[in-house]
């Protein structure tokens, strides 16, 4: 009847670990592989261009 206790250890110890890599990887939520595999997709912001100065338009610049 000794390995119902040492059963119950071992089973505790698999859900505890379970439990803390769970919470960890949560906690993580911002930096998952699949959110940085898909950041190349990501919609940048438009850049803005400044006027033409005329030195630039009469050079063909």
């Amino acid at each position: 009847m000794s390995v119902i206790p040492l059963t119950l250890t071992v089973s505790l110890c698999l859900v505890f670990t379970f439990i803390v890599f769970f919470l960890r990887e949560n906690s993580r939520r911002f930096s998952s592989a699949e959110r940085e595999s898909l950041l190349p997709l990501a919609e940048e912001t438009p850049r803005t261009v400044g006027p033409i100065s005329r030195e630039q338009s009469r050079s063909g610049k």
